[in-house]
């Protein structure tokens, strides 16, 4: 059945969603009130298994803005208005393989406590550092191994399907075993907060995009995310096994080294950067023993470093985009 005056209830709906967000942009450092996340999975999963009306309702109405953003820009099967979407999201998510992932999400993340008490930490400790900062909506979903963590204006949205173990027998038809060893629950979090700081803060168009700004700009985000996450070392919220923390010790300077001696360090060519901060078995570079994300490690490092040796605050650092001057007054010494 198609709706008269569309515009007057889409305007409507996001309305009300707007209200909904601006309750949750700001957690009372005093009270126990945290993050309550909001499981629209379980959605998802009732309308598929069981043909749920109240289930497909509900992401139609109180949830319209991601279901929109999942069905639109996440899975590509259609737009959220047109005529038997709900019908057509229903049989997608009836196909054998996707239905079991629904089934196997309920099951592995059937208490997600400790994921809503990680964003209640992890977010007051940015409103200490960054007052005003907005605090997302919060939701789970299972985005059928296309998206792992999606960002929209205040809507945060967890794929709990790309969080499912390592040793997850389905991963294995589709990824290499280095993409499955970050594919953990444990990842969930600094990659919450990863990916929600990037999109606050986001790298300069005015800048040339060179390894340098780069790797640290992604270092700073990722030196703030292991601030407020509690992790003791860049290392450990990367995310390295302790063989490779071990080969990052023993290899810094001459990795540093290497970066100078060939001017990768100033180098804009899309190849060489990415070798240095996407998933891989290992950096090309540097052997087969090497870690991946060499570059986001080094990054943290330098920004380590500027941050001992310059009295600064968490925003200020956010918000420098000068790299250059970061690396000189950083005073890294591999």
């Amino acid at each position: 059945m198609k709706i008269r005056n569309l515009p007057i209830l889409v305007f409507c709906i996001l309305l009300l969603v707007s209200c909904q967000f601006a309750k949750n942009n700001f957690l009372d450092q005093n009270s126990g009130n945290g993050i309550s996340v909001i499981r629209y999975d379980r959605l998802q999963y009732e309308y598929a298994a069981f043909d749920s009306y109240a289930a497909v309702q509900k992401m139609n109405t109180t949830y319209s803005w991601l279901t929109q953003t999942l069905l639109q820009d996440v899975l590509g099967i259609g737009q959220v208005f047109e005529d038997g979407i709900n019908q057509k999201m229903q049989a997608y998510f009836q196909d054998s393989t996707r239905l079991q992932l629904l089934i196997d999400v309920q099951e592995k993340f059937a208490d997600i406590s400790h994921i809503e008490k990680g964003l209640t930490k992890g977010f007051k400790r940015l409103q200490k550092e960054i007052p005003g900062i907005r605090v997302p909506e919060v939701y789970t979903q299972v985005s059928a191994l296309n998206e792992s963590v999606v960002i929209v204006d205040s809507l945060l949205a967890i794929s709990l399907d790309k969080y499912m173990g390592t040793d997850y027998p389905l991963y294995s038809r589709y990824y290499h075993p280095y993409q499955c060893s970050s594919m953990i629950p444990e990842r969930i979090l600094p990659d919450c907060f990863r990916f929600y700081l990037l999109s606050e803060y986001l790298f300069p168009d005015n800048l040339r995009g060179s390894l340098l700004e780069i790797i640290l700009y992604r270092g700073k985000i990722n030196y703030v995310v292991q601030e407020i996450l509690g992790y003791k070392s860049a290392e450990k919220m990367i995310g390295y096994s302790n063989e490779e923390i071990t080969w990052c010790k023993e290899n810094r300077k001459q990795i540093w080294e290497y970066i100078n001696s060939t001017g990768q360090l100033n180098t804009t060519d899309p190849m060489v950067i990415r070798r240095y901060i996407h998933p891989a078995p290992h950096t090309s570079y540097f052997g087969e023993n090497s870690p991946a994300f060499i570059g986001v490690w080094l990054g943290m490092e330098i920004v380590s470093s500027y941050m001992k040796h310059n009295n600064i605050s968490i925003r200020e650092l956010l918000e420098m985009n000068d790299y250059r001057k970061l690396l000189e007054e950083s005073r890294f010494k591999p």
